[in-house]
């Protein structure tokens, strides 16, 4: 375990990253290492294997805590291990499970992993799961099926582990304590400290017989489909959480969860911006100048709306709540819509000499742009 690389250093994310830094950058790196994402990638299934390792540390306070504290000897028992005349594998400090030895030269009788014996209940891990939505699912919500791997206790041997009609055994090293104690100079003092039995490696009980399905693990890995409820409101990149889904906890631990993190593909009109529906909307020359009825579209279907006369290029209006729903609110925002006026291309003869005959009846008056641009460029000469 020597070439383990430091957690933070896993997860890209510095030392003093706040909670939601250190998700943000798991969610990202478990997405893109994905097993499901990299199929037959050995190399991306062990990076996902240590991102997890990484996330599940840093995203408990208490195991943060002795992680910042001890390195890996404050959350891994095993760390150091490999033999030696205390079946620690001690060379200097790098076999010792600092947490323990303070914990019993104060008198605290700390146990491996910071207080908590190798064979206790511990937390399955999260998964996480890439969904991809269309506009309309993302803003309306929707009934999805989803299929994911995870680890489950064994159907034939009930998680024991054991072949059916046999027992495991308590393991008489250590008597079921999972740990033994050992002794340690250091500094001229005599020091306990705890670490995991090498012969039951810290499970407290052996197996004499295995089950044949799990060989003993007591877990097995399947694939799981099932049907989730997409919130409405969720935008691109957002997660939500399913509960107890995830990897099977061990000695009793409960799941983990999974995070589904959804993907929206790109609309052909709309744009999103936070809970606001923005689109461009083509007019004629006509409509804009002399104003007209539009069909304008929206999430909801077409709706008809009144531009004024004299409705120039960029002009936006607003239709209240036609724009997506907050998260877990029934208020929706609003919808936006820029209109862009069309000039005529392809005119017959006629069209052009009508055009020709209104140009010549219109003053400055009735463009006040143009006005206002001739009169900058003519100060502009005369100063």
């Amino acid at each position: 375990m020597a070439d383990k690389r430091d957690y933070y250093e896993v997860l890209g994310v510095e030392k003093n990253a706040s909670e939601g830094e250190i998700k943000k950058a798991y969610r990202k790196l478990a997405m893109k290492y994905h097993p499901d994402q990299n199929p037959g990638d050995k190399a991306a299934e062990e990076k996902f294997k240590e991102i997890n390792e990484a996330y599940e540390v840093l995203s408990d306070a208490d195991k943060k805590a002795r992680y910042d504290q001890f390195g890996f000897a404050g959350v891994d028992p095993n760390f150091g291990a490999g033999g030696g005349a205390y079946g620690g594998g001690f060379s200097g400090f790098d076999g010792f499970d600092l947490g323990s030895i303070f914990g019993d030269f104060f008198g605290g009788g700390a146990t491996s992993s910071g207080g908590q014996r190798r064979s206790g209940p511990t937390r399955g891990q999260n998964l996480g799961v890439e969904l991809e939505i269309t506009f309309e699912e993302a803003a309306f919500g929707c009934e999805k099926e989803i299929t994911f791997g995870r680890i489950e206790p064994c159907s034939t041997c009930g998680g024991s582990g054991c072949k059916a009609g046999t027992q495991p055994e308590t393991c008489s090293r250590c008597g079921g304590r999972g740990t033994i104690r050992t002794q340690q100079n250091f500094m001229g003092m005599t020091m306990q400290s705890e670490s995991p039995c090498p012969t039951c490696g810290g499970k407290g009980k052996l197996i004499k017989e295995p089950c044949t399905t799990c060989k003993g693990k007591g877990k097995v890995r399947r694939n799981k489909t099932m049907k989730v409820q997409v919130p409405a409101g969720i935008d691109n990149g957002q997660s939500f959480r399913l509960r107890g889904e995830g990897n099977c906890g061990s000695n009793g631990g409960p799941c983990g969860d999974v995070l589904v993190t959804v993907a929206v593909k790109p609309h052909a009109i709309f744009e999103r911006d936070g809970a606001n529906v923005l689109c461009e909307m083509p007019i004629t020359f006509t409509q804009a100048a002399l104003g007209a009825e539009i069909e304008v579209p929206t999430l909801d279907g077409k709706v008809r709306y009144n531009i004024p006369e004299g409705t120039q290029t960029g002009t936006t209006f607003r239709l209240k709540g036609k724009g997506i729903p907050y998260v877990g609110y029934k208020n929706r925002g609003d919808q936006y819509v820029t209109v862009v006026v069309e000039t005529p291309t392809k005119l017959t003869r006629e069209q052009k000499e009508l055009l020709k005959k209104l140009e010549a009846t219109l003053d400055d008056d009735g463009q006040p742009k143009r006005k206002g641009f001739f009169e900058k460029l003519r100060d502009s000469f005369d100063s």
